[in-house]
């Protein structure tokens, strides 16, 4: 038997992204945001509001980037997500991280989070509150890759969201493996 839980914003996984953009003086900011994925094959779409800071220097720059929350960097990616860069000004300096200008659009990556993706602005709705940015490049440093030069995420260990419980999971093992493993059924 199924228990009803109503409308709720519940998905598993949900991706922990950190948003960064550069504000009108070229001072990097970022913030936490976990409802947001891919939309279509060049399109990342994440829902947040208006009152972010990261908003308005997203909507003032026409770039961001999304980095993957890692388990090592946890506690840093969740503080980014409690204070708001409207409040607090060094907010990436509190958080212990470090930026670097991304190659492909004006906005910066953080140093500590392995994984980016590197996104020009689309189209921002207020009302809607639904960011869309196109994925220009995916970055990531070396220290993550496998012997195949792809990410890996064992090594890269991105954080999820679980709404639910408001805890953080690390994603886990493999357990099949995608457009083979249904094969034996057709």
């Amino acid at each position: 038997m199924r228990k009803n839980f109503g409308a709720k914003p519940w998905t598993y996984p949900q991706p922990v992204f950190i948003l960064a953009a550069y504000d009108e003086d070229g001072k990097p900011n970022a913030m936490n945001a976990a409802w947001g994925g891919i939309s279509d094959d060049q399109e990342l779409s994440l829902c947040i509001s208006a009152g972010h800071k990261t908003t308005a220097n997203i909507l003032a720059r026409k770039a961001f980037t999304v980095s993957m929350a890692t388990a090592a960097q946890l506690a840093a990616c969740d503080y980014v997500g409690i204070v708001s860069g409207n409040a607090e000004p060094n907010k990436l300096e509190k958080a212990g991280w470090h930026t670097t200008r991304a190659e492909t659009v004006d906005a910066p990556l953080i140093d500590e989070l392995p994984m980016a993706v590197e996104c020009r602005l689309v189209s921002y709705d207020p009302q809607s509150c639904r960011l869309v940015g196109e994925i220009v490049n995916i970055s990531a440093d070396e220290s993550v890759l496998d012997e195949n030069e792809k990410i890996d995420p064992a090594k890269l260990q991105p954080i999820t969201f679980d709404p639910i419980h408001n805890v953080y999971r690390v994603l886990g093992e493999v357990v099949g493996h995608a457009f083979k493993d249904g094969l034996q059924l057709k």
